[in-house]
Order: structure tokens, then C-alpha cells, then sequence
């Protein structure tokens, strides 16, 4: 049924062409006599031939009626040619939203296909008035004068070619000022809605820094379409003008040809009446209507896959944690916990942390997130200088989640966006199918059902501040035995989603197989700290052979 739906489409849209080709014919009429009436008139008249001059200018309106009959069934035959593409578009939106559930369909639906179906309409009427003055204008120079012809109309092609050049680098630059536009949005939604936070904590730098990038994007996008502008105005000076120039500075060498005053002035007339008005309109019509029917047609069709969104953790750099000389102890005069320990975490590293129990590994998560402070010592973000700076971005780029995970009452999306509040649907249902907690949101309910907390398992809470921590734009992970409570299967899917998430993770690991899953690991033992693979610290490290060899596979 599809198959026959498509194909009548299809004929409807060819029939519909065909008329709108045939009824545009008796336009091109006035548009080739137009010239050389005016200059036949015009030579008649200075020849004494009043009553043949007056002759000509009847046929030229006599022509102009006709050509007004021809547009008016122009108009006629345009619904037959854009209504089929505002069915088929309807038809993809329904079948994309139905395969999606996509909530965005309304939208599309609503506003993008009537913006794509109007688009169409008018580019259709606009490219269908430049191709028929094109026709008309050479028709009628050729029987003119070929000699103005050839002054005329090589000029007025290389301006339109290189509009056509032009557009290219617009759509591309279109396309990028509505992303960073986008992303702008995304990233100011953000910080507003954290305004209080942000003040409470004493973070306005932060914030600023976090907005900085996408506002300097957005400007170079403005400033590169405002190029663009600049270059199709070079454009049109290349076809529209610069015809007449030539034509004006030729004439007398034209008119020492045996060119009449009648002819150039002709010429002179299709320049200013058809070349010039039609480049200029087909130029705007392409520049503007048609970079918004290329880049609206393109999102109404980009809807059976959706796209990943990239979150501002995908492109942050400069977060690598140094410890120097860190020492921290409970009291002034208790035992350090840590002592003048030396540590650097590179971005993009997977760190295990692990030790008996009571060793210091929660202790040195709270200093890695700043929750703690040290003793001794410094910690560093990235190559910033020693300083409180340093100290404070350091805090506003890392998420920590402890044992105890918390979740509130609220919805599960309430839950899960908490650190990232204009997360998208799909963002949100694909951290939870990569950290292994789309099961437990089915079974509460969906994103929007209410959570119970008082309801939920110690593990089913420690699933949700996963997710969280997933979508959270944190650079810096650190999961304080986040996952204690899930079985080791679970435990595993959590761990390799947050290792294949952009960022650093540092892991502290109650169960050595999170130790094998990491990239380097970092072993406590009193006062001393040891950091290897797996294989190095099995022949250097007797705290990690006893770990190792205490450890039941499955456990």
C-alpha cells in the first residue's frame, strides 16, 4: 500500500511539473520582447516613425497580458506541485514518532513541515521566475544584438556562480550558528538554574568559565555568517552591476559597430529590468528561504536515529589531579591518615584504590573532591599554580558518590537530571541503559513516576546516583564503593560505563575485580602508598598479593 501511495505521488508531483513548465512559457514572452521593443520603439521614434514606435510599445503590453494569464495558472498548478510533499513529510513524522516515541514530533509537526512546505512553495516560484527571465533575456539579446550579448551575459554568470559557491559555506555556517546557539542555550539554562547554588557557594568564576566558551562560539558563528553576507553582496555587484558597467563603457566603441541607440538602450533595458531584479531575488530567496528549507527539511528527516547530545564533559580539558606532599590527619594531634603522599591522576585515567579497611581511601576520595581539607600538602587541577583558584575549580569539575547513596523524593527524572537539568530524553535513557538501571526505571514506572526512597533497596538507590553521576558534566568521577550493594555482574556493567565515559575515574574498590578493571591502581598500606598495574604491584606489593589472594572470582 505504501509502494502504490509513493508511486501516485510521484505521478501526481510529475503531472504538476509538467504543467507548471507549460503555463510558464507564455512569461518568457514579454520578458524576450521587452529588450528589443524598447529599442525598436526607441530607433522608430528618433527616426521620425512615431505611429511604429507606439506599434511596438502596444505589442509589448499585449505580450505582458499574456504573460499575466500564463502566471496566473502558475498558481494554479503550484498546490498540485507542493501539497504531495506536505503529505509525504506528515507521513514521515507520524512513522518517526511512532518507531520513537520522539515528543519533539508535535513540533515538527506543527511548525517544521508548514516552514518546509511555504519554503518550498516560494523557492519553487522564485527559481521557476529566474530560469524563465534567464530564458527570456538571452532569447531576446541574441535577437537583439549578439555583440551585447556577449558583454553581457558572461559577467551576470560568473556573479551567479559564485553565489552558488557561496551558498555552500553559508548552510555550513548556518548550521553552525544554530548548534552554538543551541549549546549557549543549553549552557546559560544551566548556570541559571543553579543561580542560588552557584551564590551560596561562592562559584560566580566557575560559572562564568563554564559559560565563556559557548558565548565565544556563538559570536564567531555571527561574526563568520556576517562574512558570508558581506560576500554575496560581492556577488551581486560581480552579476548585477558590473553587466552595466561594462555595457555603459562600451557603448561608444558599440555604437562605432553599428550598434543603434535604439539597441543599446535595449540592452541597457534588460539589464536593469530582468538580469539585475531576477539575480538579486534568486540570490536573497537562496541565501535566506533556502538555507532554512535545506536545514529545516534536514532535522524533519534526521528522526529515525536520534543523536547523541554531547555533554560539556566531552570537551572539557585541563583536569588533571596532582597531589603533592599531601598529609591529613583527623586532629592536631592524632596520626596522619595520609602522609606526604605524591600522586598524579591524568586525565582520562581509570584509578583503582584499595586497602584494608580504615586505611584512608574514603578519606583521600574527600580530599580529591574537596570535601576534606589537607593538612599538608596541595592539590592541583591541571597545570593551574598552587592557590585556593586551583583548589576551587577543582571542586566544581569532579562528582563524588559515596556508600550511602542519596536520592530524594521527586520523579526519576528529578533524580537522575539533578546535575544535569536540561538532559534530553535520550541522554538520560542512554546512561541508564549503559550503567545497567533501565530495569529498575521500567519497574518504577518511567522517567516521570514518583520516587519512593524509603522504598527502594540500598542497591536500587546506588543505580540511581550511577546514573546521575553518568549524565553529570563532572570531568572527574569518583566512586567511593558506589556500587558495594549491587552483585558483581551489575557492579561491572557500572564500572566499564563509567571507564568508556569521556572524563577520569577514580574507583575506591571494596572488591579487587574493580582493581583488575582499572588502569593503574593505587595501593594503601599504613603510611605507604604503591601505584602500578596489576601485574607490577603482584611482585612489588605484599598488601596487594594478600588482597589478591584473598579474593573469590564472583564475589
Amino acid at each position: 500500500m505504501r509502494r502504490e501511495l509513493s508511486y501516485g505521488a510521484a505521478a501526481l508531483r510529475k503531472r504538476a511539473t509538467v504543467k507548471l513548465i507549460a503555463w510558464s512559457v507564455p512569461e518568457i514572452l514579454p520578458t524576450a520582447v521587452y529588450g528589443i521593443a524598447v529599442a525598436r520603439a526607441t530607433d522608430s521614434f528618433l527616426g521620425g516613425r512615431v505611429w511604429q514606435g507606439i506599434a511596438w510599445l502596444i505589442g509589448l503590453v499585449a505580450t505582458a497580458g499574456a504573460g499575466a494569464a500564463g502566471a496566473r495558472q502558475v498558481y494554479g498548478r503550484l498546490g498540485d506541485l507542493v501539497e504531495p510533499l506536505r503529505d509525504d513529510l506528515v507521513r514521515r513524522v507520524v512513522r518517526g514518532a511512532l518507531r520513537t516515541g520522539d515528543d519533539g514530533a508535535v513540533a515538527r509537526l506543527n511548525r517544521q513541515v508548514e516552514i518546509v512546505r511555504d519554503t518550498y512553495a516560494g523557492l519553487v516560484l522564485v527559481l521557476r521566475s529566474f530560469a524563465v527571465t534567464l530564458f527570456g533575456v538571452l532569447t531576446g539579446l541574441l535577437s537583439l544584438a549578439p555583440l551585447v550579448a556577449a558583454f553581457v551575459v558572461p559577467p551576470f554568470l560568473l556573479g551567479f556562480a559564485l553565489s552558488l559557491a557561496v551558498l555552500g559555506m553559508a548552510a555550513h555556517r548556518v548550521r553552525a550558528s544554530l548548534t552554538a546557539d543551541e549549546e549557549l542555550a543549553s549552557a546559560a539554562g544551566m548556570v541559571f538554574g543553579g543561580v542560588r547554588d552557584i551564590t551560596a557557594t561562592g562559584t560566580e568564576e566557575y560559572a562564568e568559565w563554564l559559560t565563556s566558551r559557548p558565548i565565544e562560539a556563538h559570536a564567531a558563528a555571527e561574526r563568520a555568517l556576517a562574512k558570508v553576507s558581506a560576500l554575496r553582496t560581492l556577488c551581486f555587484a560581480v552579476g548585477g552591476w558590473l553587466p552595466l558597467l561594462i555595457l555603459l563603457a562600451t557603448g561608444p566603441w558599440l555604437v562605432g559597430r553599428g550598434v543603434s541607440t535604439g539597441t543599446l538602450l535595449g540592452g541597457l533595458t534588460y539589464v536593469l529590468i530582468g538580469l539585475q531584479p531576477a539575480l538579486n531575488t534568486v540570490m536573497n530567496a537562496l541565501g535566506d528561504s533556502g538555507l532554512r528549507y535545506v536545514i529545516t527539511l534536514g532535522r524533519i528527516l534526521d528522526t529515525s536515529t536520534p543523536t547523541e547530545v554531547r555533554r560539556p564533559v566531552d570537551e572539557l580539558t585541563g583536569y588533571q589531579v596532582r597531589l603533592h606532599g599531601l598529609t591529613f590527619a583527623y586532629g592536631p594531634k592524632a596520626e596522619p591518615v595520609l602522609d606526604n603522599l605524591e600522586l598524579t591522576i591524568p586525565e582520562g585515567e581509570h584509578l583503582a584504590v584499595v586497602g584494608p579497611s580504615g586505611i584512608g581511601k574514603s578519606t583521600l576520595a574527600g580530599l580529591i573532591c574537596g570535601m576534606l581539607k589537607p593538612t599538608a600538602g596541595r592539590i592541583l587541577l591541571g597545570g593551574a599554580p598552587p592557590g585556593d583558584v586551583a583548589v576551587d575549580r577543582l571542586a566544581q569539575t569532579r562528582v563524588l558518590i559515596p556508600q550511602e547513596a542519596y536520592v530524594f523524593g521527586g520523579t526519576v527524572r528529578d533524580n537522575l537530571t539533578y546535575l544535569l537539568p536540561d538532559a534530553t530524553d535520550h541522554q538520560v535513557e542512554l546512561a541508564a541503559k549503559s550503567v545497567g538501571a533501565q530495569q529498575l526505571i521500567e519497574r518504577i514506572g518511567g522517567l516521570d513516576a514518583e520516587v519512593a526512597p524509603g522504598e527502594l533497596s540500598a542497591g536500587e538507590k546506588q543505580l540511581i546516583a550511577l546514573v546521575r553521576a553518568y549524565l553529570s558534566p563532572a570531568p572527574l568521577v569518583v566512586l567511593d564503593e558506589a556500587t558495594c550493594f549491587l552483585d558483581p555482574e551489575a557492579e561491572r556493567q557500572a564500572e566499564d560505563a563509567f571507564a568508556q565515559r569521556n572524563g577520569t575515574l577514580v574507583v575506591i574498590a571494596h572488591r579487587i575485580s574493580s582493581a583488575l578493571r582499572a588502569r593503574r591502581i593505587l595501593v594503601l598500606d599504613g603510611n605507604q602508598a604503591k601505584l602500578g598495574t596489576h601485574a607490577s604491584l603482584l611482585r612489588t606489593s605484599r598488601m596487594y598479593r594478600e588482597l589478591h589472594g584473598s579474593w573469590t572470582p564472583g564475589v
